[in-house]
């Protein structure tokens, strides 16, 4: 099926591009939207650094265009905690509406029971949990309500350098279209923290980044 697209502006690119080169379009988020369901990635902002993304069933697409070993979970990003407590079990819920309120949107990914079925056996495949995370950048969560839950990853190759704008993940990726309009919310350039649910009011923390929760009972 032909998608028809709008295509907002050229993309900010900048003078590390090499003389020639045509960078993908930059899509407004119902355009976008459509190529996502069409089972292509795209590369969004994120409050943190610039993300690749896919829905949840096209996980395999961020591992392969990464060159990134599939064992390494991918976060699925949601506009609302509904969209994200539907992927998790019952057990957590109330203990994710609870960091939810105080720390969503925000740099913060909580790893939790996958529920059975649902958007972790693509992302996790043959694990038990799945990162998740609102992120606040309004840009992106006009596009997530739209597109559903998207899965995500930083957008650089497996290895590099995390990218900081737009320009830089498209020298990674020069065939991946970008949300627009541009230029994006600033973006901290410090990854979220990640929090693992151990049960009981209990984290155990994985990776330090932009938030560290107070009022919980967080471990090494």
């Amino acid at each position: 099926m032909l998608l028809l697209a709008t295509v907002l502006r050229p993309l900010d690119v900048t003078p590390l591009m090499k003389e020639g080169f045509v960078p993908a379009p930059v899509l407004a988020a119902t355009d976008l939207a459509l190529r996502l369901r069409a089972g292509e990635a795209a590369i969004i902002p994120t409050d943190t650094l610039p993300g690749l993304a896919v829905l949840p069933d096209q996980a395999q697409t961020l591992w392969r265009l990464k060159c990134r070993p599939a064992d390494k979970p991918l976060i699925l990003m949601g506009a609302s905690v509904n969209d994200l407590l539907h992927e998790v079990a019952v057990p957590c819920h109330r203990e994710l509406e609870a960091l939810a309120e105080r720390y969503w949107p925000g740099a913060l990914t909580l790893v939790l029971p996958a529920r059975d079925g649902g958007a972790g056996r693509y992302l996790n495949p043959g694990g038990t949990t799945l990162g998740c995370r609102i992120p606040a950048c309004e840009q992106t969560r006009g596009l997530l309500q739209i597109s559903g839950p998207l899965a995500t990853t930083s957008a650089n190759l497996s290895g590099e350098p995390a990218s900081m704008t737009a320009a830089e993940a498209a020298l990674s990726f020069p065939d991946v279209a970008q949300l627009g309009p541009q230029p994006w919310c600033q973006a901290s350039g410090q990854a979220s923290t990640v929090l693992v649910w151990v049960g009981d009011g209990r984290w155990r923390i994985v990776r330090r980044g932009a938030v560290i929760p107070a009022g919980v009972e967080v471990f090494e």
